[in-house]
Formats: structure tokens, C-alpha cells, sequence
């Protein structure tokens, strides 16, 4: 097997989370002996270079990440640069998001479905993960530990199956919180996580707050 794999993302690669995720994914490929390419859509001077190797290949895999139930307005953009084939091709999806609950993610999965079949391809599947916000900002070692279980789903894309098995439906992990770990997540966001936005944010150089409501406090958004 041969996957051509793009990162729907519309960071550059050095801040992609899903490019952190995208590397754990494909040693469980190569563990298989399954060989892929990576692209990203990012850079707009490569879309020619990827489109090329989906016109060549069978079996594409994009893996993106939702935006507050939102598909990237980028990769929608790339898609329709894109001919239509027939159904020797495969393409599967790999979405991620901040996002724990697999419940947050289900619109966009749904979505995803239906796009081989504008393109005249097979679907092979979606799968759907949460809990990877700032997998970028982490440590080596954090990340390592964060995407390890996506090499295991390399293991399993490898097979040949896409995303339909049982232990693909299964990595989402719980599809809602129970109501106390709810209430308490809530507690933490509004708290520890709140500071830690803060502190990485102002290493950034940002200076104003982050509940900051620019278009009241600026005249010109008013006018």
C-alpha cells in the first residue's frame, strides 16, 4: 500500500498540530510496510505537486483539524481544485480537534462523508479524535505521549480496511462527559487553563487580554 497523505491544515507545518499527529500516524504505516508521501495545503506553491500525486494514486488519506465544527475554509478551497476520478480511488479522513467529546465532532464527520462522492471516489472512512488541543506547544516528550496512540491506527489503516473497523469507531473515546466531569472541566478552564492561555499567549507578545472585545473598545469597528 502506498498512501498519499495531506494535512488539511491551514498552519504551516511547524505549528501544525495535525502535522504532530501525521508523524505518529505514518510509523505505524511504515511498522506495516505500507509506504506514503505528506503534503501539506499550506503552502499554496505545492497545491500542483498535490495534485499530481492524487491524480497518480489510489489511496488518499486527509487529515485535518475542525475548527469550532468548522472544516477548514482552506482545504474546502483546495478541494475544488481537484478532478473528479472514479471509484479505484480511495479517500479516508483523519479529523482531529481541541475538543474532547467525540459528540463535538460529529458534524464534521458527517460532512466529510459526503465529499468522495462529489469527487466520484470511494469513501474509506473517517477517523475522529479529540482532546489534541496545543499539541504544538508541548514538550518532545508531551507530544510523544499525546499522538503514540495514532500510530497504532497507522497499524490498522495499513491492513487495508480504512477507518470502518471496530477499533477505529472505538479511538474517539467517549462520545459526551458525564455531567460531574463536565462541571468540573468547566471549573478548570475557567481557572488553571485561563492562566495557562495567558501565560502562553503573552509569550507571544500578545498584550492586550484574551476576553479582550476589540470591536467595542475600538471606535473605528463601530463606526
Amino acid at each position: 500500500m502506498h498512501v498519499v497523505i495531506i494535512n488539511g491544515s491551514p498552519r504551516i507545518q511547524k505549528y501544525s498540530n495535525t502535522e504532530k499527529i501525521i508523524a505518529s500516524f505514518t510509523d505505524g504505516l511504515s511498522e506495516k510496510g505500507a509506504s506514503f508521501e505528506t503534503h501539506a495545503i499550506s503552502n499554496r506553491k505545492s497545491w500542483e505537486t498535490i495534485q499530481k500525486a492524487y491524480i497518480e494514486n489510489e489511496e488518499i488519506l486527509i487529515a485535518l483539524p475542525l475548527y469550532v465544527e468548522c472544516v477548514p475554509g482552506l482545504l474546502l478551497e483546495f478541494l475544488e481544485t481537484l478532478p473528479k476520478k472514479d471509484e479505484h480511488t480511495r479517500i479516508s479522513f483523519l479529523l482531529q480537534s481541541g475538543f474532547a467529546e467525540g459528540c463535538q465532532l460529529r458534524c464534521g464527520e458527517e460532512f466529510l462523508a459526503k465529499l468522495p462522492g462529489y469527487l466520484g471516489v470511494r469513501y474509506g472512512g473517517c477517523l475522529v479524535k479529540g482532546n489534541n488541543f496545543g499539541i504544538r506547544i508541548l514538550d518532545e516528550e508531551k507530544q510523544r505521549q499525546v499522538t503514540k496512540p495514532y500510530q497504532a491506527m497507522g497499524r490498522l489503516f495499513a491492513d487495508g480496511d480504512g477507518f470502518f473497523r471496530v477499533e477505529a469507531k472505538k479511538f474517539t473515546g467517549p462520545e459526551t462527559f458525564p455531567l460531574p466531569l463536565r462541571l468540573m472541566m468547566q471549573f478548570i478552564f475557567k481557572t488553571f487553563a485561563k492562566k495557562m492561555f495567558q501565560k502562553a499567549a503573552a509569550s507571544w507578545g500578545c498584550t492586550v487580554p484574551l476576553d479582550e472585545k476589540i470591536w467595542e473598545t475600538n471606535s473605528s469597528c463601530r463606526e
